[in-house]
């Protein structure tokens, strides 16, 4: 579908989500409409909230900003807790003003809180997440009860220790918490709920081609003034390609290896996103990058 088509088959008055993988055009996409209808765009990525990381994160340039109103962008530091739930909190505040939301991401867990519920689920103790932290990842996901385990992302460490936490913390699965999820806060009928279908071939060409951009435009330096800090537990530590990019400043890999290995882990969690769109997201409409 056109652009223009696109555009033109919205109502200006809806919420519109768009998601897609990484890498796929989806925060262009989202600009063009809220610079054509009006709205503001709100974000809905896990790593581009932090503070710290603008251009490894691929957030909006500061001209791109300047076009449209933007939301929930890099407003966290790079220490503070963040979930699914503060999100969902923040963007029920948006759902609620004056202005439309155009909501645009790649984390699909955000999506799925805003239109299917998410549970309360209290928060993790301190001690509870210190004890996670400590454990490998095949110990976590033993530890996991076996519908929760059925479920998530067993390759994705972050799901992985929370579902872990939360049953320490509870007593009870994830699963089973999830099973007990209140009203969404927004229904698909009630909006134009997008999703991105990008082509496997034309998406790993542009990730190869923009983490090199990225390298030449300013990632180096955000990764530089983060050294200090880097501890790769904490989630905003998780954003793809810092790990590689830390390992590049130190020193312990040339510019090609470099490229190559954050190359093929975007590469990688774009695979995971698309597998995840297509099982979760049937009910939205795909469209063409």
């Amino acid at each position: 579908m056109k652009i223009d088509a696109l555009i033109s088959g919205l109502d200006a008055e809806r919420p519109v989500l768009i998601a897609g993988p990484t890498a796929s055009g989806k925060s262009a996409l989202a600009l063009e409409i809220a610079t054509r209808q009006g709205g503001v765009i709100v974000n809905a990525d896990a790593s581009q909230v932090y503070d710290c990381w603008r251009v490894i994160t691929a957030r909006p340039s500061a001209a791109e900003e300047a076009r449209a109103p933007h939301a929930l962008y890099g407003h966290v530091a790079w220490d503070a807790p963040y979930s699914a739930g503060h999100w969902l909190r923040e963007v029920r505040h948006i759902l609620g003003g004056a202005t439309r939301p155009i909501i645009v991401g790649g984390t699909g867990l955000y999506f799925l809180a805003l239109t299917e519920g998410l549970a309360h689920i209290p928060e993790t103790d301190p001690a509870v997440r210190a004890r996670a932290d400590t454990l490998e990842t095949p110990a976590l996901i033993a530890g996991l009860d076996p519908l929760t385990a059925a479920r998530i992302d067993l390759q994705n460490r972050a799901r992985v220790q929370r579902a872990w936490e939360v049953l320490q913390q509870t007593g009870r699965g994830l699963a089973q918490w999830h099973d007990q999820t209140p009203a969404p806060d927004l229904d698909l009928s009630d909006c134009h709920a997008l999703v991105v279908d990008a082509p496997k071939a034309w998406l790993e060409a542009r990730i190869f081609g923009r983490f090199e951009s990225m390298m030449d435009g300013g990632a180096l330096e955000e990764i530089a003034a983060m050294r200090p800090h880097y501890d790769p537990a904490r989630p905003a530590f998780r954003a793809i390609g810092v790990p590689e990019l830390m390992d590049y400043v130190d020193g312990t890999t040339d510019r090609d290896q470099t490229l190559e290995r954050a190359g093929i882990a975007t590469r990688q969690f774009a695979k995971r996103q698309r597998t995840w769109f297509r099982k979760r997201m049937r009910d939205w409409t795909p469209i063409e990058p």
